[in-house]
């Protein structure tokens, strides 16, 4: 039986007796509003790990705008019927004084992010990534899980976190998770549901471009011949309005200079369609010198 647990000391004392008894101990941060995408976390979980809890708390610190945060769906009942269904051992769903108990004035401590958090998302959502930080700070504090599980949708996100806990020497694995798409090849986002039928066809344009990206790089293209591929195909489509379109360092997300033609890369694109943020990526792979 699953249990659903509020509060902070209840939930760390589970999680203390299951390490006691032995298991190894998996976990699934997320805000809810759930879709098949969080089941492919929770499903990577239960194949490697003993005991799988699941979180659920809509973080306001990571949210720019009031409206947003007020207009994030919450479907908990829903939420809390897939777990169960999944298998999930536990299901943490803390109220927001629970995560921060001056809210809405600032916790005295927050976690900063540098660089990583400065471009991409960063750029157009200042504050954004030092809000995920803190919390997921926060849940792998209280969790100490053995491994954490993270969508690759959120690219940038699955950087900052690997970098967070490896400089804040946290002992939980982070475990990256293959990006789940929809028939059309649409990286599945709880955003999605705000897309009209065509908006969800003409979203089909991003992961086409990064189709074409992972072509050009095979034929021998350079990074910057790659980039042009991948902004071009974007551009066919009209009513893309594009954030952004980059071959990075899959590490430290840096731009790779536009002559080079060997090596592992990510590209990235954000873009806006009907007034919904979409983010995508993959890996560019070009041939080894």
């Amino acid at each position: 039986m699953m249990e659903i647990i509020s509060d902070a000391k209840t939930w760390r004392a589970l999680m203390t007796q299951w390490r006691h008894d032995g298991d190894h101990i998996g976990f699934c941060p997320t805000m809810g509003a759930l879709h098949a995408g969080h089941l492919s976390l929770v499903e990577h979980a239960r194949e490697q790990c003993d005991r799988v809890g699941v979180s659920i708390f809509v973080n306001p610190t990571q949210f720019n705008q009031a409206t947003d945060l007020a207009a994030y769906p919450r479907p908990i009942d829903a939420d809390l019927a897939m777990m169960q269904a999944a298998g999930v051992d536990a299901v943490f769903v803390p109220e927001v004084h629970e995560i921060y108990p001056v809210y809405p004035e600032p916790t005295a401590v927050r976690v900063e992010v540098g660089e990583l958090g400065q471009r991409f998302e960063g750029a157009d959502r200042p504050g954004h990534f030092s809000g995920m930080a803190t919390v997921v700070s926060i849940l792998l504090n209280v969790t100490q899980a053995h491994a954490a599980y993270f969508g690759e949708k959120d690219f940038q996100q699955l950087v900052i976190v690997n970098a967070l806990v490896r400089d804040l020497m946290i002992d939980t694995k982070i475990v990256g998770v293959p990006t789940l798409r929809e028939a059309g090849g649409l990286a599945m986002s709880s955003r999605n549901v705000r897309l009209s039928e065509q908006g969800r066809f003409e979203a089909r344009v991003i992961i086409q471009a990064l189709q074409v990206a992972q072509e050009a790089a095979l034929h021998g293209g350079s990074v910057g011949q790659v980039e042009r591929a991948l902004r071009d195909h974007l551009a066919t489509c009209a009513d893309l309005r594009v954030s952004y379109a980059q071959i990075v360092d899959p590490v430290s997300l840096l731009p790779v200079s536009p002559e080079v033609r060997h090596g592992n890369y990510r590209a990235l694109v954000a873009g806006v369609i009907e007034g919904v943020r979409l983010l995508d990526n993959a890996e560019v792979r070009f041939p080894p010198s």
